[in-house]
């Protein structure tokens, strides 16, 4: 690896303020530089080809943020094609900002904008994580998200459509195989099918659950409490969940995502008959 002297690699040397930590761009030849210890963003112009002279390399503008700046990002900030119009501080102190609602205080993010040659502060939004981190800002017309899943039983992993899905209601079943015993079931405001399963203890219990919804945002769950299971099934989706049967009883499945009126209708139960001994 070739080590490149210091001196050779700098065009420059700014005194931006203390504490400088992380730097974004803005595409109109203009740096954004966060200031820890002065809790400040500072504006400072580059070099050709942006400008020449007394115009390079200098300090432009600076904005005072709240407590204990580190990082910051603005759209594409660190792209070869900054986008910028505005700037987010990633402030990880928010004393005497929000009410207080335990030890734990929220993190203050401040909007700031940078089209103008002044910068401006536009909004704060309180975070509730912890320090916040690198974090990267991208146009909203790069996204080109499933609204619904292209087809019923898709499976998102797989990008493709799943084997174990059930294509159509009437198709639903369940089949035992020795001690497995497996399901495919459908999900539809607010039923789902089969809305019984009975299985002995120890069986091994497969669940593919397909949510038969094409309307966008209709998403259901399937939650079995006694044994840790809680699945959450877009429009289209199909998911399967796997687990032994080792506890006697009757457990109640139910939708963990609000479906419709009817959302608490949307249950079944498990029924777990205890071994005896011919099963030994």
């Amino acid at each position: 690896m070739p080590i490149l002297k210091f001196d050779a690699t700098k065009a420059a040397q700014v005194e931006l303020g203390l504490g400088p930590l992380h730097t974004q761009f803005d595409g109109k030849g203009y740096a954004y530089t966060s200031l820890f210890l002065d809790s400040a963003v500072v504006k400072w112009s580059l070099g050709e080809p942006y400008f020449k002279g007394d115009e390079a390399w200098k300090v432009v503008d600076k904005v005072p943020v709240h407590y204990n700046i580190g990082h910051l990002t603005a759209v594409h900030g660190d792209t070869v094609r900054p986008r910028g119009k505005f700037l987010v501080a990633l402030n990880k102190w928010s004393l005497d900002r929000f009410a207080p609602v335990g030890p734990l205080h929220p993190q203050n993010f401040q909007l700031i904008d940078i089209s103008g040659a002044k910068m401006q502060r536009l909004y704060d939004l309180p975070v509730p994580i912890g320090e916040p981190h690198y974090a990267q800002i991208i146009e909203r017309s790069l996204l080109k998200p499933f609204e619904v899943y292209p087809q019923v039983g898709f499976n998102p992993v797989k990008m493709a459509p799943d084997p174990t899905h059930t294509v159509q209601p009437g198709k639903e079943r369940i089949e035992r195989r020795g001690n497995t015993v497996e399901v495919w079931m459908t999900a539809i405001r607010s039923t789902y099918t089969p809305d019984r399963i009975e299985v002995n203890q120890g069986d091994r219990v497969i669940i593919h659950l397909t949510n038969l919804e094409r309307a966008r945002d209709a998403t259901h769950g399937l939650a079995i409490a006694a044994y840790d299971i809680n699945l959450s099934v877009d429009p289209g989706e199909n998911a399967t969940v796997e687990f032994i049967a080792d506890k006697p009883g009757v457990y109640p499945f139910y939708c963990t995502e609000f479906c419709s009126a009817l959302h608490l209708e949307m249950a079944g139960y498990l029924l777990v008959k205890p071994r005896t001994p011919a099963m030994e």
